[in-house]
């Protein structure tokens, strides 16, 4: 005779399969995964155990055989009332398949695509940004392969060497440019069209490594407005390449934006006063790039590096533990080693970085201001 507890075991539930699990994460002194329901946007972190179960429920397996990987591994086995819990936290959070009606997303605010105010706010775009983004990424696939990247990345390179040899040609005429307003304005335009790229650049990537697009909008804090664009679900692409791509596909736009300046500013005699004004755009634009690949938030190379590390919330939770460990260095032993590593390394080099980046832009205007 088959047991309540032998009924529940014999089951082989499954996980509605557009459900999304993430990487391993560490996050403060816990080794976390994320697990979104995409249809209503909901996400929650479990633990490397819950993990292992849920993962795991693709409804092939029963629960005694995921019960008994999950005691060959942990040492424990698991009592019917476990499972009884666990499975009624995915069920009432639509995450099972046969379950429930999944949540309905909830509606956007009244208003239409208009949020905030006159001086503060957000202003959507596009009704369908995902569909948006596909149709560019499907015009632009053919440049979106290796044998075309690595090439541009290349002359990428080679641009910031040259830039780098006629730096202080660069920074004269950079000089120039910002007292003369009409030529400055017009810099200034450019550049916000290659901070618009650098948004697109990201939904495009995103959509290349099967991530989506949420949104793309212009947002503004008068007198600054700047176009975004939400990459969503790009925590739960399965390699650590692909995440570091979106991350990083903005600032190599506004990088690849520069290339054709550079080679009218080549082909322009010293003195020129066209040569004058693309130098001020090169090196402005130049720094724009390279600067979002610095590890600091909110910028793209911070992003880079939580998904190189499989850290979130790298800097929060630095300071964190760094306060932690000045206050109750017994709780902060608790911490794994590598979060340890982790944390009072990104903590302290942060810190340093910043100082000697400071020391560097108060020389360079020192130098600048005595010339």
């Amino acid at each position: 005779m088959t047991t309540p507890q032998g009924e529940l075991l014999s089951h082989r539930p499954a996980l509605r399969p557009e459900i999304l699990l993430s990487p391993a994460l560490l996050h403060g002194p816990a080794t976390v995964h994320l697990i979104k329901e995409p249809t209503a946007g909901a996400a929650f972190e479990v633990g490397e155990k819950e993990y292992f179960l849920i993962s795991r429920l693709d409804g092939v397996r029963t629960l005694a055989e995921i019960g008994d990987e999950y005691a060959r591994t942990y040492g424990k086995k698991l009592a019917a009332p476990h499972w009884q819990r666990l499975l009624q936290l995915l069920g009432t959070r639509g995450l099972l398949a046969g379950g429930p009606p999944r949540p309905e997303p909830a509606p956007r605010a009244a208003g239409g695509p208009f949020r905030g105010t006159a001086l503060r706010g957000t202003l959507r775009l596009v009704a369908d940004a995902h569909a948006t983004t596909t149709r560019l990424h499907r015009v632009l696939r053919p440049a979106l392969r290796a044998p075309v990247l690595i090439p541009l990345a290349v002359l990428v390179a080679a641009m910031e060497v040259v830039l780098a040899a006629h730096l202080p040609e660069l920074a004269r005429d950079t000089w120039w440019l910002v007292r003369h307003p009409a030529p400055l304005v017009a810099v200034c335009t450019l550049l916000w069209l290659s901070t618009a790229l650098h948004e697109l650049a990201h939904g495009i990537a995103a959509r290349h490594h099967g991530g989506t697009v949420g949104e793309i909008g212009l947002r503004w804090r008068l007198p600054v407005a700047v176009m975004y664009c939400t990459v969503e679900n790009y925590r739960y692409l399965a390699r650590r390449w692909h995440q570091l791509v979106v991350a990083a596909a903005g600032a190599y736009a506004n990088l690849l934006f520069l290339l054709p300046f550079l080679a009218w500013w080549a082909a322009l005699p010293p003195g020129d006063p066209t040569r004058r004004v693309l130098s001020g755009l090169l090196l402005l634009g130049s720094v724009l790039g390279m600067v979002n690949f610095l590890p600091l938030p909110p910028l793209d190379g911070y992003t880079m590096l939580g998904h190189g590390l499989r850290v979130s919330a790298l800097a929060p939770e630095s300071g964190r533990y760094l306060r932690l460990r000045l206050r109750d260095r017994e709780a902060a032993a608790a911490y794994p080693p590598r979060a340890r590593t982790l944390y009072l390394g990104y903590a302290v080099g942060s810190a340093l970085f910043v100082a000697l980046l400071l020391a560097a832009l108060a020389t360079g205007l020192v130098f600048l201001l005595i010339r």
